[in-house]
């Protein structure tokens, strides 16, 4: 089986609004613990609207926070964006069930998956799609900007990666031939690094060119890579995403608890893959069910491992939050490359 997965860079424009909303998250946290947060993010061009439900004792400075946000990425010319801001209080009737019940702030379903493949624990072409942009981004290479995307396509019969992709936006005066030697280094370390061969297809810039990036070359959004934020498409996805979100909403931490309680799992030798669903209705504290698939890996039954996951974890929301300390994260860290294999993340410990 040949299985292909891809990873966005913090400059695309889908990533530049996670991380704009991931920093309202933050600034209201820090400031507010009670705060209540549900900001989206819209990209195009040199505008940038923020829109949602904000409910907190501190109100961000947002044109502060998108320019910190964009001068990070390294993108050009920040002040000429402008912020429209478009944010309301979080609706009464869900706090009357996540303040007054303690429960989770809306219905719906996520997922935690973990395998024994890398040292991360995640599936093998996703942390090396994932590795190779950090390595991209860390050689700040003069010729080349901060939009990029990479693909690895890897072959589970034999071990191998049977083809590598890396699109870069670059500056206009240099071209693809300026460019490859570096990309190509960057690919080699980065399969190098995780044992894998680097006689692999190589695929860079197909189109021959890659100078408008970002904002100016497509639109960008909140939440619109959730299988970049999450195992590249080896694990089934719920469908909510985490970004611009505080830790009351299960879309966030009932998928970091899933993970947590995943990778577990793996670590005890219960399995050597682990996918756990974890199911939530709005205003009920408890999680109306919870499901765990191990795909023929596992060394002790299954019924013996839900038992163990249900006596062994609180997957309240309040419960989550406490054990993860989903208080004090800095969401600026997760926003881009990925919300699991770092290691410092508490839902990664």
């Amino acid at each position: 089986m040949i299985f292909t997965s891809e990873q966005v860079s913090c400059g695309h424009p889908d990533k530049i609004c996670d991380q704009i909303s991931d920093a309202i998250v933050t600034e209201c946290l820090r400031h507010d613990r009670n705060s209540r947060v549900a900001a989206e993010c819209l990209i195009k061009d040199y505008n940038i609207v923020i829109a949602g439900e904000i409910s907190s004792k501190h109100e961000p400075d947002y044109n502060l926070l998108v320019s910190e946000v964009l001068k990070r990425i390294g993108l050009e010319d920040t002040d000429k964006y402008k912020v429209t801001v478009l944010i309301s209080k979080q609706s009464e009737d869900i706090a009357i069930g996540v303040d007054g019940n303690k429960g989770a702030g809306d219905q719906g379903m996520m997922f935690g998956y973990a395998t024994r493949e890398t040292p991360e624990f995640l599936p093998i072409p996703y942390a090396v799609a994932t590795h190779t942009l950090k390595l991209l981004r860390e050689i700040k290479s003069p010729m080349l900007l901060p939009d990029a995307k990479s693909q690895v396509s890897f072959d589970y019969d034999t071990g191998r990666i049977t083809t590598f992709l890396i699109s870069t936006q670059h500056k206009e005066e240099f071209t693809v031939e300026d460019i490859k030697p570096i990309v190509e280094a960057v690919m080699e370390t980065a399969a190098a690094d995780y044992g894998l061969n680097t006689d692999f297809e190589r695929l860079i810039n197909p189109t021959g060119r890659f100078v408008i990036g970002s904002s100016f070359a497509d639109s960008g959004l909140t939440g619109r890579k959730v299988i970049a934020d999450t195992y590249g498409g080896m694990c089934r996805h719920g469908g909510g995403a985490f970004s611009g979100k505080d830790p009351t909403k299960v879309d966030r931490s009932g998928a970091y608890m899933a993970r947590k309680i995943a990778k577990d799992i793996v670590r005890l030798e219960y399995a050597e893959r682990c996918e756990v669903q974890l199911a939530y209705a709005i205003g009920v504290a408890e999680p109306v069910s919870v499901a765990v698939e191990c795909f023929g890996t596992e060394h002790v039954p299954i019924d013996f491992i839900e038992e163990h996951i249900k006596g062994s974890y609180d997957m309240t929301p309040t419960g989550i939050i406490k054990a993860l300390k989903l208080l004090d994260v800095d969401y600026n860290e997760v926003s881009t490359y990925g919300h699991f294999g770092k290691e410092h993340l508490p839902w990664e410990e």
